[in-house]
Formats: C-alpha cells, sequence, structure tokens
C-alpha cells in the first residue's frame, strides 16, 4: 500500500474511535444539565423556583432575582457556584438558603444545578 492510502485508512480508524468519545462528551454534558434543571425545579432538592423567576418554570417566586443572563452576571462558572452553595459568604444578610454548609444538598447536586443555572 502507498503511504496515502494507510494515512488514510489509520485517519479513518483513529477517526471513528475519538468521533464516539466526542459524542460521549458533549451528551454528558447536555445530561448534566437536565439533571441539573429536574434538581433546580424539584420541589424538594434545589427548588429554585420558589425565589426566583426562571425560563420554564411554573409558580415561581420573586424574592430573588430571576435567573437570566447567568454567563454575563458570573463570567466565572466558579463564582456562581460559590453562590450557589452559601450565598452568606457575599452577602451576610442574604435570604438564599445555605445548601453547601447545611447539607441541604450535595456538591454533586450543587455542580449539577451550577451547570444549568449557567445555560440560563
Amino acid at each position: 500500500m502507498t503511504r496515502k492510502i494507510v494515512a488514510a485508512l489509520v485517519s479513518a480508524v483513529l477517526g471513528s474511535l475519538l468521533l464516539p468519545a466526542a459524542w460521549s462528551v458533549a451528551e454528558e454534558a447536555q445530561s448534566a444539565v437536565e439533571l441539573g434543571k429536574g434538581l433546580a425545579f424539584d420541589r424538594k432538592k434545589g427548588n429554585c423556583l420558589a425565589c426566583h423567576v426562571i425560563a420554564g418554570g411554573d409558580l415561581a417566586g420573586n424574592i430573588g432575582p430571576p435567573l437570566v443572563a447567568m454567563k454575563m452576571r458570573f463570567p466565572d462558572k466558579a463564582d456562581l457556584r460559590a453562590q450557589i452553595y452559601d450565598a452568606f459568604t457575599k452577602n451576610p444578610r442574604s435570604v438564599m438558603p445555605r445548601f453547601g454548609p447545611h447539607r441541604a444538598l450535595t456538591d454533586e447536586q450543587i455542580d449539577l444545578i451550577t451547570e444549568y443555572v449557567y445555560t440560563l
């Protein structure tokens, strides 16, 4: 075989091996967002709708700000996660529940909610 044919075959094989991995990462990210949305809307878990207006949510509260333009408000996703984990860190007068310190949500659940809220 010539070098071009071998190169094409190697490229095709490697491409077929790497393509599923790329799809897997995209699907995993989408899955995290969906799981986070479920937690955010769950009245027994995140219950974000009790205080915030969120697109697609029913019976939203108005105690907290609407969750819109979150990437602009929190350019660093870690800052958003810190806010969800414990809003008292930046504002000791906050009425937002201290989800992390009070163990109302696990670290994994907070991560998932952060992934979802960051898409708003």
